[in-house]
Parts: structure tokens; C-alpha cells; sequence
């Protein structure tokens, strides 16, 4: 069976380039070894990057061993879905692709508070 959305339907992709995903396959899938459950499909934004440095993860610097090519506003991103809600209580969460993003993410965030940032 393949992996489902939060809307129920199978997982899209949500990026190729950037090419982003925790398995790097463009698309939000998980697994246990995802201890940061990077389910939710973003289109990350300045102030979500800016907010994201100021919590230790910088995503905007390339770091090519881990094929990671830093990011700008307007890419599409899997975020960790605890960074996601973070960046919502602080009221910079950026939108979500809801067809990319996996159902998993729903253990953490409702589905109005997804649909509230919907693309």
C-alpha cells in the first residue's frame, strides 16, 4: 500500500528541486527511522528561515554531505512536523502542499490547522 496524505489520498511529491524528502525521493515519506518525522510538505518562506536559524537549524547554508543544497523562499520543503508547529505558535508557519503532505503528520497538527496554511 502506498502512503497517504492528510486528505486520504495518496502521497504526491513534493519536491525534486530541491530534491528533499528524509529518504531524499521527493517526497514526504517516514519511517522509524525518521526521528525527525520530516512530513510536512512547505513552501518555506524568508521569515520561516530566518526563524528556523534562530532555533539551530539553519536551512538556507548548502551542506553537500548530506546532499543537502540550502534553501531559499519559495522552495518546497519536508519539514519536521515539530518545527512546522513550532513555527505556527510563533505565527511564521510557512504554507503547506496538503497532497504532500503525509498522514503521519496528523499525530502532531490537526487538519484545520494545516488546511488554515493550505497552498
Amino acid at each position: 500500500m502506498s502512503a497517504l496524505n492528510v486528505l486520504g489520498t495518496a502521497l504526491q511529491a513534493c519536491s525534486f528541486d530541491p530534491l528533499t524528502g528524509f529518504f531524499r525521493d521527493g517526497c514526504c515519506n517516514t519511517d522509524a527511522h525518521d526521528h525527525g518525522t520530516h512530513v510536512v510538505c512547505a513552501k518555506v518562506t524568508a521569515d520561516f528561515l530566518a526563524y528556523s536559524l534562530l532555533r539551530g537549524n539553519d536551512l538556507s547554508t548548502p551542506r553537500p554531505e548530506y546532499r543537502f543544497v540550502g534553501l531559499r523562499p519559495g522552495d518546497r520543503w519536508c519539514l519536521c512536523v515539530n518545527r512546522w508547529l513550532e513555527a505556527l505558535q510563533a505565527g511564521v508557519a510557512p504554507p503547506v502542499h496538503l497532497e504532500a503532505t503525509h498522514a503521519k503528520a496528523l499525530e502532531r497538527v490537526s487538519l484545520d490547522q494545516l488546511r488554515a496554511h493550505a497552498l
